[in-house]
């Protein structure tokens, strides 16, 4: 499973904007259909397996081979 830091690296390698950091980076990323919002935490740690899941299909909506070309 990827940190929350390799998260943070693809959205800025994958072109997501930064646009407020207060206990969480907040990223968003226009698409078709308008803004997506994501937050990125500024834990240390690991995702786990579960919430992984989630973030890639719901929020990034990226395949894992996507996400890790842009690590």
């Amino acid at each position: 499973m990827p940190s929350w830091k390799e998260l943070k690296r693809f959205c800025e390698h994958d072109g997501w904007e930064l646009y407020k950091m207060t206990d969480h980076y907040f990223f968003r990323k226009r698409d078709e259909s308008g803004n997506v919002r994501f937050t990125v935490s500024m834990n240390p740690g690991q995702i786990n397996g579960n919430l992984w899941n989630v973030i890639l299909k719901r929020q990034l909506q990226v395949s894992k081979e996507y996400f890790n070309s842009k690590l």
